[in-house]
Order: structure tokens, then C-alpha cells, then sequence
């Protein structure tokens, strides 16, 4: 089920607002001239493969890292001269949080807590988290799952306006991503704003209202989830392998066909109207003296529209990252 954005958020308040960011780091650009903005009440992801930017860029708005350019407003503030009544109303969950394994889990909220004058009643934290029952078990004893609803919990203890997470479901098993999903959509519901950063497009199309496909350091694309996949300009993706494998050109004149990419995988057709260019595209095949040993056909996706604009599937783009080490 994807996040539904309300036409009437257009006209919410401008929380948070990027222009023209800059980031460097010595020789190299993170982010490279991102314009954005967010809205009161509206879920925004930044998607994109480990090194895209999304990370520093999410920092600049924390305020934990500082641009190299460019501008940053959060709730009307700047971090410049405003950088105290900004933190007292965010909630920040870092991409990896340590924290105290001796103490229990109200001790460590009451803990976060003590660093807010305004404050939400403990309780009602730890069951927003589904927590409850681990109350007063020690932090260590927590699973991985429990760990990162704690950490949400403390970026929630102040009731802060705008919620930044950071790769919130990373390494989590597919059950504990979605009961952090139902946590996200409950504080969300409460009409608050979130900035998450992820790699996974079915989280993204879950949770988010809008998205920007983030891409060396720059934003690619963005827009409602809807509108992202609309922009591939068809409702469908087919999927062959042929052998011998059938020339790109081939495939692209079926009528039909939208878009056609060919690599070593084999060929991924975007098209309109599958029920009569799926044949269409088989009697191509015959015609080239191939056979199809595989076809699958689907819905288009995020990750259809990441190829559209960049020119690369994500697993390309994510493997130079992989290769470095970058956590960013």
C-alpha cells in the first residue's frame, strides 16, 4: 500500500527548505546543488544508493554537518543563529545510534529526555514504539529490531515537530521493518513532519508522500510516487531473456514499447497497452530467430524509474559504493 499525499499539502507550511547545497569533502562533491522543499505534515524520502549524498544531506539539515554552499532553513530557522531553538523542536534517529547496554529502556529515555524542556509522558513513548513490555529490560537484552524502535523513541521523547531518520530499517529483518513502519505511519498520523533517507524502494513507496531519487549528490527526480513511476511514460515492464539474445534495436521498434535497455541480464521493455504489445514483441523474437527462455511481466517501480533517469539500474549504481566502503 503507498503513502497517499493530499492535494491539500501543496499548501501546507515550507518546513524545511534546501537551495542551491554544496558539500564537499576535500576532492570530492556529496552533494552537488540540491534544491528542495518539505512540507508540514508530509512524509519525504530521500532515495538512493549507499554514496548517493542522501546521508550528508540529511546531516546539513540535522545541523551536524555544516555546507560547503548554499542555504538551509528548518521550521523558518537557520543553523547558524538559531541552532538551539532548532534542536528543541527535531527528533534525530542516526544511521547507527549506540546506545547504553546496562540501562534499561525507560532509563535511557528518561535519560534523552532530561536534555528537553518540553517532553512527552514516558509512557506514552515507549507505547508509540510497541515497547511495553520491555519497559525495564535492559538495553543489551533488546533485539535488533527493539534496539532501532528505541532509537526512534528517543528522537520522539521531546515531541519534536520534524523527525529525521537515517537508514531507520537497514539490516533489519522484514518483520521488524514493518512493525517500524506501523511506528513511522503513527507519528506521522499525528499530522508531524518526516525526513527519512533509504535504499529500499518498497519502503519508500510505503511510507512517503514524495520522493527525491537522489544520484551523485544531485537530485535525479522527484515527486509523489505516482508521478515518479508516470514519468517511465508506461504501466508496465516486461522482462526476456532470448536466445540468441534479440538486438536492442529490434526490440524498441515494436510497437508499444516505450523504452527498451539490453545488457547482459538480458532486455527490460517499458510498455503501454501489454495485452496487445506482448505479442507484438514475441512475434518480434520469432522474427529475429531468438526464443524466449524466460519472460516475466510487471507493474512499473521506483526502481524502473531509477534506470529511466540515470541511465543505470540501482544494484550499478549501489556496487561502486560497495566496492569503497561508502556509508553515505
Amino acid at each position: 500500500m503507498r503513502a497517499l499525499w493530499h492535494p491539500s499539502r501543496v499548501h501546507a507550511p515550507v518546513v524545511l527548505a534546501l537551495r542551491s547545497l554544496v558539500k564537499r569533502f576535500d576532492d570530492v562533491v556529496a552533494v552537488n546543488g540540491i534544491d528542495l522543499e518539505v512540507r508540514a505534515g508530509e512524509c519525504f524520502g530521500l532515495l538512493g544508493p549507499n554514496g548517493a549524498g542522501k546521508t550528508t544531506t540529511i546531516e546539513i539539515l540535522e545541523g551536524l554537518a555544516t555546507p560547503t554552499s548554499g542555504e538551509v532553513e528548518v521550521l523558518g530557522l537557520r543553523w547558524d543563529r538559531d541552532a538551539a531553538r532548532i534542536r528543541a523542536r527535531i527528533g534525530v534517529q542516526l544511521q547507527e545510534t549506540v546506545l547504553q547496554a546496562l540501562l534499561t529502556v525507560r532509563e535511557t529515555l528518561a535519560l534523552f529526555a532530561s536534555f528537553y524542556e518540553r517532553v512527552r509522558p514516558l509512557e506514552d513513548v515507549i507505547a508509540d514504539v510497541d515497547l511495553g513490555d520491555k519497559a525495564k529490560a535492559r538495553v543489551g537484552t533488546l533485539s535488533g529490531g527493539q534496539k532501532q524502535r528505541l532509537a526512534i523513541a528517543c528522537a520522539l521523547v521531546s515531541d519534536p515537530e520534524v523527525l529525521f531518520l537515517d537508514e531507520p530499517t537497514t539490516g533489519l529483518d522484514p518483520g521488524a521493518r514493518r512493525s517500524l513502519w506501523d511506528v513511522i505511519s503513527r507519528y506521522k498520523a499525528r499530522g508531524r513532519t518526516v525526513v527519512l533517507t533509504t535504499h529500499y524502494m518498497e519502503e519508500a513507496e510505503r511510507l512517503c508522500d514524495r520522493i527525491a531519487i537522489v544520484d551523485r549528490g544531485r537530485v535525479a527526480a522527484a515527486g509523489t510516487p505516482a508521478e515518479l513511476v508516470a514519468q517511465v511514460g508506461g504501466e508496465e515492464v516486461v522482462e526476456l531473456v532470448a536466445e540468441p539474445p534479440v538486438p536492442e534495436p529490434v526490440l524498441a521498434g515494436v510497437v508499444g514499447v516505450v523504452s527498451c535497455r539490453c545488457d547482459e541480464a538480458g532486455a527490460r521493455l517499458v510498455v503501454s497497452g501489454i495485452a496487445r504489445t506482448l505479442p507484438a514483441i514475441l512475434e518480434a523474437v520469432a522474427r529475429a530467430g531468438s526464443r524466449p527462455v524466460r519472460l516475466a511481466t510487471r507493474h512499473a517501480t521506483l526502481e524502473d524509474v531509477f534506470l529511466s533517469v540515470t541511465g543505470r539500474t540501482f544494484e550499478q549504481a549501489e556496487a561502486p559504493a560497495k566496492a569503497a566502503g561508502a556509508p553515505r
